[in-house]
């Protein structure tokens, strides 16, 4: 049987190479594309404008990417007074390697909570937070933030544009035998459902769901999956020792 990522650009298509290599069959269907958000052009100012110490929050690897070509085709460089957080380690990763700055994220587990249990969350009194995201994006670390006493601002630096398929790409899915569906955010299951018409949401929900937070398990059981397992981490590797196990 087959397994189908839905994970978007390279990262899926590396997870689906993996997968290949180890002797599993795997499909790579990405249902969105990632292009420049409607408020890219103002993070320069906006960076510029945060108050030495403050805190500059990365959701995704995609915020980095478009982030970071935005500021060197200008030469601006990422401010050394300011502190940088995301909450996976590879996107952390990612970000040290482009901006050559550090960065905060918390080990134990990749979501809002455990970054807001971080110490430098704990006081956030007359703080400013500017958050780099997508064009939609979990509302609870602002609201948290915000409640702790921090101004928030988002910039949103990229948005999803969904991929149109035909219907002989939809069937082919179920065709291809995929009994293991591949999904790593709230986004990607809400599109994956809409991408399949109403007589097919029974084998759809008859798949194996691998997702990567609790949040997005319990939103899919809502929806009718019986069988849903959770990778410890969101990073390919760890996606990877799910599946193969």
């Amino acid at each position: 049987m087959a397994i189908l990522v839905t994970r978007p650009d390279e990262r899926g298509k590396q997870l689906t190479d993996l997968l290949n290599q180890a002797g599993r069959v795997a499909l790579h269907l990405p249902l969105f594309t990632f292009e420049s958000g409607k408020e890219l052009e103002s993070l320069p100012g906006k960076l510029n404008r945060l108050k030495s110490g403050s805190y500059v929050f990365l959701v995704s690897k995609s915020a980095v990417d478009f982030s970071v070509k935005t500021l060197k085709e200008i030469g601006l460089h990422w401010r050394e007074d300011l502190q940088y957080f995301t909450v996976g380690q590879r996107t952390a990763q990612h970000f040290s390697c482009q901006s050559e700055r550090p960065i905060h994220y918390p080990i134990e587990q990749e979501n809002s909570e455990a970054l807001l249990a971080l110490p430098q969350m704990q006081q956030l009194n007359g703080k400013q937070v500017l958050i780099l995201r997508g064009n939609s994006g979990r509302e609870y670390f602002i609201e948290q933030a915000e409640k702790r006493g921090a101004t928030v601002e988002i910039v949103e630096c990229y948005r999803r544009e969904p991929i149109i398929y035909n219907s002989d790409e939809q069937s082919s899915i179920k065709r291809s035998g995929v009994d293991t569906l591949v999904v790593t955010s709230l986004e990607i299951l809400h599109a994956l459902i809409e991408f399949l018409p109403e007589n097919e949401q029974d084998w759809l929900k008859n798949c194996k769901l691998v997702t990567v937070s609790s949040r997005i398990a319990d939103v899919a059981k809502s929806q009718g999956w019986q069988t849903v397992i959770l990778s410890p981490k969101a990073d390919n590797q760890s996606l990877l020792k799910t599946l193969l196990s």
